[in-house]
């Protein structure tokens, strides 16, 4: 079928069951970011490839609501799907939801599949429309009937990574979860997220593209634990050591029964990190207590271990890098590279360092206007030929055993122009400023965001993007739970969270530019006014300065871009040849 075809089916299966309107949300029943094929459900059903979005399908009406990340992505990509973009206007807020109520009348009935939707969203949909007239059904799969080789679950081996590596072991982790349970007076705790399963078991696996996670759910209670995975999936040794860490071993499918019968007086879930057919699942006698998983706060802040391993892993990344920009440099005038060349020739590099794993997320190579795109991705069909002009945007990362990356770079390929000079300085000055911030412990990642925007807000400019995200430890490239952006989320930023500051400038159909690092949160002083803090950049790779208007520069963020690529030469040389050392001296020179 195409698209209009699946549409179509999907509106006559509507008619069937009296559905006025159906929710289609990107996610899984372990609502996660990055999908395992069978759950990629807006792409199959609409072609929008983007990792955030909400399809809504009425009888005169199909509609994908996403943010201003994907506008330019979603109207390419819908084109014939017969589904229109609607633009959010607060990102991650569901605007189809009071959409909804304006264009529902009392007595329709509005459906989704309880196992593609969080909680809270499920909560949401319930909350305003159920006070309409409009009836909720959250329990109704109208993708699965008419999915024609719809992939089955992956069935990739799963392992276990030691202590040396994670710094803490899975029976400490779980002692410090079930001490929360004690101060919450829960006596179960249910966790479906994946990589608060990977960081609570130590354990990883190749079940998501480019996230090393395993499929599983994990319920903790307070005499036993157990693990919920695809039966073969752990070598007999792993399933060994998991039980002397005191947890046991059962198959899937049994978490959903598990959850239908539970003992409990009083369970934990969280409701943004647990899909409404579980939570729905929980019998009426249980009370849930709606909180946040322990683990995604602990994990969020690194140990000493996990943040030496992952310097390390910063290193062999700046490295890679270093030889890739050179590459790129010298090959560029044949005329020959592509962004998807490049890209291949980038995770080429990274897999001969030692320890890596796979790329950290699909590289977004971005010449010229495809560089205004921030999440793009190069295909057959828009696949750009690299001239020796104009802007090259690349935002790329790795998954090494001891850590993950993720950093952009956007270099010159020739022939800039003044406009793409200022901008670039621009964003740079965003870039210095949210590295350079000092804060007192508690600050929230509204105001990281602020700070950094601050130089980039003067000039009238502005992104549509958040300023940064969290970053696991060998785990998911997006992290929680601190974010930094305009939205009031009261998570402070602690120390030892891994965090990215990525600024941009986008001008679309022209050339986009964002300058991304990944800093840890470090506490430097303690006084009669509290504690302070500020960031220690972990990214080791060159910012141009062939791009910078430094008449657009105060002196300290002169000395910060002259001190970090002496720094990024300094750690980095001993690892490059002679001729490699001496192309990065030259770019790392001072200005």
């Amino acid at each position: 079928m195409n698209y209009i075809e699946k549409l179509a089916s999907i509106r006559q299966l509507m008619k069937e069951k009296g559905v006025d309107a159906y929710i289609i949300p990107s996610s899984d029943p372990h609502i996660s970011e990055y999908l395992p094929d069978r759950y990629k459900c807006i792409k199959w059903t609409s072609g929008f490839t983007g990792s955030a979005g909400t399809l809504v399908i009425t009888e005169d009406f199909a509609g994908l609501w996403t943010d201003a990340r994907y506008f330019v992505q979603a109207n390419e990509q819908l084109a014939g799907s017969g589904f229109e973009l609607v633009k959010l206007q607060v990102q991650g807020k569901a605007e189809y939801v009071t959409w909804l109520g304006k264009k529902l009348e009392k007595g329709n009935t509005v459906a989704f599949d309880g196992n593609l939707a969080a909680v809270a969203v499920a909560q949401t949909v319930q909350q305003e429309l159920e006070p309409l007239g409009i009836q909720v059904d959250g329990h109704l799969d109208l993708l699965d009937p008419i999915w024609e080789g719809r992939p089955a679950l992956p069935t990739e081996p799963a392992y276990l990574i030691g202590v040396e590596t994670t710094g803490e072991s899975t029976a400490d982790k779980i002692k410090r979860i079930k001490t929360q349970m004690q101060d919450k007076r829960v006596e179960a705790h249910f966790v479906s997220s994946l990589d608060d399963l990977a960081w609570i078991l130590n354990i990883r696996g190749n079940d998501v593209h480019c996230n090393p996670v395993v499929l599983g759910f994990l319920l903790i209670t307070t005499d036993k634990n157990t693990l919920y995975i695809q039966s073969g999936k752990l070598a007999e040794a792993d399933v060994a050591s998991l039980k002397q860490s005191g947890v046991e071993v059962a198959d899937y499918e049994k978490a959903f029964e598990v959850v239908q019968t539970i003992s409990a007086n009083r369970i934990l879930l969280d409701p943004k990190r647990t899909c409404f057919a579980i939570y729905d699942a929980v019998p009426a006698n249980v009370d849930i207590v709606e909180d946040m998983n322990p683990s995604t706060w602990f994990k969020s802040m690194k140990n000493e271990v996990e943040v030496a391993h992952t310097r390390n892993a910063m290193v062999k990344d700046g490295v890679a890098l270093t030889k890739f920009f050179k590459w790129l440099e010298e090959n560029v005038k044949t005329g020959e590279l592509s962004e998807i060349s490049i890209a291949e020739k980038l995770q080429g590099i990274r897999a001969a360092s030692e320890g890596f794993v796979d790329i950290s997320f699909d590289t977004i190579a971005g010449y010229k206007e495809h560089g205004a795109l921030p999440h793009y991705k190069a295909t057959d069909d828009s696949n750009s030929t690299l001239l020796q002009e104009g802007l090259l945007l690349v935002d790329s990362g790795g998954q090494y055993k001891d850590g993950t990356t993720d950093i952009t770079r956007v270099v010159s390929l020739g022939n800039i122009t003044d406009a793409e000079r200022q901008d670039y300085t621009i964003v740079l000055k965003g870039t210095i400023e949210g590295s350079q911030a000092i804060f007192p412990k508690g600050t929230k990642g509204y105001s990281i965001d602020a700070i950094t925007r601050r130089p980039i807000w003067e000039t009238l400019r502005n992104y549509g993007h958040g300023t940064g995200h969290g970053v696991g430890f060998f785990l998911n490239v997006h992290e929680g739970p601190q974010v930094f952006n305009m939205a009031a989320v009261d998570i402070p930023v602690e120390p030892g969270m891994i965090s990215s500051i990525e600024p941009g400038l986008y001008r679309e159909g022209e050339y986009g530019i964002r300058i991304e690092n990944l800093v840890l949160s470090k506490v430097i002083d303690s006084n009669q006014f509290g504690e302070f803090m500020d960031f220690e950049t972990l990214t080791i790779c060159y910012i141009a300065t062939d791009l910078v208007d430094k008449s657009l520069l105060e002196e300290k963020h002169i000395n910060w871009l002259n001190d970090y690529n002496a720094w990024v030469f300094e750690k980095l040389s001993p690892s490059l040849s002679a001729e490699e050392q001496a192309w990065l001296k030259e770019k790392t020179a001072a200005i």
